[in-house]
Order: structure tokens, then C-alpha cells, then sequence
């Protein structure tokens, strides 16, 4: 459902229509974005074809869900899939005027567009929501994966509690991700002292990175500081980027994936030291296909980045969020020294104009006269 065409300076409009078209849903944006003190709504228009609808009234839902292994594994009573929020509304017929309804001017303008027979929808998402993430899966997985998703579903029914009709319903999947919060004057530095049997003097190490917050794609650079007044000589220096993601529901399980290294031949023997800086690069292009990375939830037929460090809002537990995801610096020599940093979006420009469709065949389609 995705496009890869960008049409800069216009929006995308994403469509899809139920298997029987009695029901379309346009959209559009699928990444709604958490700015920390609020959460973008979710909006967009339902299209409806009364014919098709049979007297039946029209529902959309929204759902966050978490996942944990795969759909046949939910067996014996043992539940692998947890709805953390669910909300029905109903959209035809409307409970209220469209006036009262319509939210946004993107929402005016496709219903302008579409006719008598288009419906606006909205949705606040609540404060304690995770954002999307998902484990990459390995090449020979199958089934659902461990994830974290957010689904818009609309559909056709007598009432919105009754099983709900594959050939009269649409699934699109959104993605909830966060802006880094304005940057803040933290400089992340730690420095440790080793001592070392039959050493009279100690190993020290100091580890500092120039911010807090990186963003995907951007390198990430260390500055190391050894100075080394022990007996022993330091040789075969790596440098890490781990990613440590730690599955919070169900099962307390944690991976711990480099995502970055570079090994060196850089040694510092006994009475020397050493003062250099090392460059990382935490990229999705080189970790493809290795199973247990986390990602920034996946939509289908795209592509998406390394998952954004896990910001926990205040008063809000832990376990709400199915998975946090850090990250930190490695420097591994004789010994190991840690510094966390957080990997996040940057908040982009201000808002664009314009729309654009696109159709469910991956074809980005202009519409004219949208206004």
C-alpha cells in the first residue's frame, strides 16, 4: 500500500477498498507521531457504497496490540497476544452531522472530493501508548513476529460486536513512532579506574560522546582517553554499538544485538596512553535479515530504521509498553566500559500541502482539482 514515489511538496493520500467495495478507507499519513506532551490523532475518510452495504452499518476500528511469537503458538490457553487498546466507532450511519465530525483540512478536502457517500473518522490516541517496534525476524521464520502494532480496520456489520466479515473489511496498518524532545546540554561521560593484581598503579579510562541523542543515520562518535600507568599492555580495542531490547510482557526476555562495531589494532602499552576518536555507524543497511534487531515497527512493502530509544512518560508502567529498546557504547579491551545514548527521529520541517493518492497496486496518482 505504500509508494515509493516522493511528489514533495504534496501529501499521499493512501486508499484501500474491502474485498466486496462496499467499504474504502482513505488515509493520510500511517506514521502518527508522539511529540511527548501530545500524540497525533488519527484521522481519515471512510467511502462507503450503500448497494454493496445491505442495510449493514459501517465501524472503524482502532487497535494497538503486542505480539509474541507466532499465531500457532497460541495454544493450551496460553495467550501470545495482548490488545493494550481497542476502540470502535461507529461511522454509518452517522451519529453526528459530518461538520461535527471533521477534524482536519485534509478531511474537508477529500470529502469535498469523494462525494455524499464519504465519512471522516477520528481518533485520540491515549498518553500510555508505546510506540511501534517489532523484532526483525530471521530469513527462515515464519508467522507473526514479536512486535508492538497499530491497525485502522474498517467494516460491515449488524453490530460491532459480531464476527467480522474478511470480504467486507479493510486493514490498513499504521506505525505510532517519537520525535527526539528538544535537545537537551547532557554530554554523556563515564570514566572508570582499574586495578590490576601485581599492579601498583591503575588502568584509567575515560568514554564521552559529543550529545545525548543521535539520529538514524547519523554517525555516532566516541572519544576515548586510556592512560594506562599499570604493568599490563592493552592491545586488540573494539568499539560497539549494542542495542538492548528487553520484551517486557509475557516473558521478560532481552536481547542484546551489536548493531555497530569496529575492531581495531590500536594497543596501549604499559606507561602510555591514548587519545583517540572512533566513528560507528548504527544502520538498519548493515544488519539486514538478522533476526532479534529491533525495529521501528515495519509497514508493508517498506522499509523502516533501526527502533528509536524507548521514552517512558511518567506514571506510566513499564510493562504498558511490550518492549524498551536503549542503546549504548561499548569499549572492549581487558575490560568493558558502557555509555548509554539514546538513537531517535529527528522533528522534521513544518508541514507540507497538497495530496496526492495512492492505490493499493503501489501507483502514486495525482488527484487534480482536490481543492
Amino acid at each position: 500500500l505504500s509508494s515509493s514515489v516522493t511528489m514533495s511538496p504534496k501529501h499521499v493520500v493512501f486508499k484501500k477498498i474491502s474485498r466486496d467495495k462496499s467499504v474504502a478507507v482513505y488515509m493520510a499519513k500511517r506514521d502518527f507521531v508522539d511529540h511527548c506532551d501530545f500524540v497525533d490523532p488519527v484521522d481519515g475518510v471512510i467511502v462507503i457504497d450503500p448497494a454493496q452495504l445491505k442495510g449493514k452499518k459501517v465501524y472503524v476500528m482502532l487497535s494497538c496490540t503486542f505480539r509474541y511469537g507466532r499465531q500457532d503458538m497460541d495454544v493450551m490457553g496460553v495467550a501470545f497476544r495482548r490488545d493494550l487498546f481497542l476502540v470502535t466507532r461507529q461511522v454509518y450511519p452517522e451519529l453526528q452531522d459530518k461538520e461535527k465530525l471533521t477534524h482536519t483540512k485534509i478531511q474537508k478536502k477529500l470529502l469535498k472530493k469523494l462525494g455524499d457517500n464519504a465519512f471522516p473518522f477520528f481518533f485520540e490516541f491515549p498518553d500510555n501508548l508505546p510506540c511501534s517496534v517489532a523484532l526483525q525476524p530471521g530469513p527462515s521464520d515464519v508467522g507473526k513476529k514479536c512486535a508492538v502494532e497499530f491497525e485502522v480496520k474498517a467494516f460491515c456489520a449488524e453490530h460491532q460486536d459480531e464476527k467480522i466479515d474478511k470480504q467486507s473489511s479493510v486493514r490498513l496498518s499504521i506505525r505510532k513512532i517519537q520525535f527526539s524532545p528538544e535537545n537537551s546540554k547532557v554530554v554523556p561521560v563515564t570514566e572508570t579506574t582499574f586495578e590490576f593484581l601485581m599492579s601498583e598503579k591503575p588502568l584509567h579510562i575515560k568514554l564521552s560522546l559529543p550529545k545525548e541523542t543521535f539520529y538514524h543515520g547519523e554517525p555516532v562518535k566516541v572519544n576515548v582517553e586510556i592512560t594506562n600507568s599499570s604493568s599490563r599492555n592493552v592491545k586488540d580495542i573494539s568499539m560497539s554499538v549494542e542495542q538492548v531490547t528487553n520484551v517486557v510482557l509475557y516473558s521478560n526476555d532481552k536481547y542484546v544485538k551489536s548493531v555497530a562495531k569496529e575492531d581495531t589494532t590500536d594497543s596501549v602499552p604499559s606507561g602510555t596512553s591514548l587519545k583517540k576518536d572512533y566513528t560507528l555507524y548504527p544502520l538498519l543497511a548493515y544488519n539486514k535479515d538478522r533476526r532479534g534487531i529491533a525495529l521501528d515497527g515495519r509497514l508493508k512493502h517498506e522499509d523502516t530504521n533501526l527502533a528509536s530509544s524507548t521514552i517512558v512518560k511518567d506514571e506510566v508502567l513499564k510493562e504498558v509498553q511490550g518492549m524498551l529498546v536503549s542503546y549504548k557504547v561499548v569499549l572492549r579491551m581487558i575490560v568493558s566500559v558502557e555509555l548509554p545514548f539514546r538513537l531517535m527521529h529527528p522533528k522534521p520541517e513544518p508541514g507540507i500541502t497538497g495530496v496526492c493518492v495512492c492505490v493499493c497496486v503501489c501507483v502514486c496518482v495525482c488527484v487534480d482539482n482536490l481543492y
